[in-house]
């Protein structure tokens, strides 16, 4: 059976859920991927009242859609970062902010990520989405020199703030998958390596599996996917493409999305660098059976369009795997 296609709402949360269900189930879409931002998913609300959950469920009932995964990346990316600052105010609600003190912030964060691995398991889900933040991103360029001690000094932060956390995740029965992201605390091939062994590899706590990200950085997802499969708990569908004519480079310049003189950026699935065909082969491969989850970013489509266009694709390049050999036929004895 092919696997299911969901669309994240995290880009939509301008609009009332109801309004995207009609949209989604219009365009052919088996499901969602619920932002707890917005009113998506509330997870405050989720766990107050058993009515407010019944009626997300009916909602998506009514509209013949189902929810595999919730997503907190934006309440998530608090946990581990440093510094915080009117950046994370901009993102997350104002009870986690709160007073603003950095210290404040990552433990109200911290407790509402383990609010989402209960909210989650109460509406029936298995799997929650997010970001971890890092300690040390600030760091990458390398310069001026970084010890080596600051490095695992983040590391050991990382793992001391999240095994709390995955501890809520394990009593409850839901899964953690880290969008593998710049900003994270695993961010490429091995900074996932050793991201999942500094956290023991601990089943509950796995990959969001974004290829979009790996592109602009010249990984391969398919190596990805062979590498990582079986901790890789959801997928998102998002493409990117590399515009590196010279002047064009690869860490965008700071320039906003949408810009062309960025050397990289988001587009619509099929539009962009990324091999999906393959991707979904390897997925396949590793028996990933998980939702494909459309994470529509492009600054240079209409997103309706693009949306819609997006599921059509997805369909027609996720086939199902032959049950048998191709070369079977040629058996004498048969």
């Amino acid at each position: 059976m092919a696997r299911p296609i969901t669309m994240f709402t995290g880009q939509w949360a301008d609009l009332p859920l109801e309004e995207i269900c009609k949209k989604v189930s219009k365009w052919g879409y088996d499901g969602l991927e619920l932002a707890c931002w917005g009113d998506h998913f509330e997870v405050d609300k989720a766990l107050e009242s058993d009515r407010y959950l019944k009626d997300k469920r009916a909602l998506l009932e009514k509209y013949k859609l189902k929810c595999w995964a919730i997503s907190t990346h934006l309440v998530g990316q608090c946990v581990c970062d440093d510094p915080i600052d009117d950046r994370h105010k901009g993102i997350i609600p104002p009870r986690i902010w709160g007073d603003g003190k950095p210290e404040g912030v990552r433990q109200r964060a911290a407790e509402e990520v383990k609010a989402a691995a209960k909210a989650a398991a109460a509406f029936g889900v298995k799997v929650v989405n997010g970001f971890t933040g890092s300690k040390i991103w600030a760091y990458l360029a390398g310069f001026p020199p970084v010890p080596p001690k600051m490095l695992e000094d983040g590391y050991k932060d990382f793992a001391d703030r999240w095994n709390p956390i995955i501890d809520v995740f394990d009593q409850v029965g839901v899964k953690f998958a880290l969008e593998v992201h710049p900003s994270e605390i695993a961010y490429d091939f091995w900074t996932t390596q050793k991201t999942l062994d500094a956290i023991k590899r601990r089943p509950g706590f796995g990959i969001n599996f974004d290829p979009s990200h790996l592109n602009w950085q010249m990984l391969c997802p398919v190596q990805f996917v062979m590498a990582f499969g079986d901790r890789i708990y959801h997928m998102h569908v998002k493409d990117s493409y590399r515009n590196h004519d010279g002047r064009n480079g690869a860490l965008g310049s700071h320039l906003p999305f949408g810009d062309l003189r960025r050397g990289w950026d988001f587009v619509s699935p099929g539009h962009g660098n990324i091999p999906f065909e393959r991707v979904f082969r390897a997925l396949t491969a590793v028996g990933y059976q998980g939702p494909l989850s459309v994470e529509w970013e492009d600054c240079g489509m209409d997103r309706e369009f693009g949306a819609s266009e997006a599921v059509q694709f997805v369909r027609k390049t996720d086939f199902e795997a032959s049950k048998v050999a191709f070369d079977a036929a040629f058996d004498s004895k048969k």
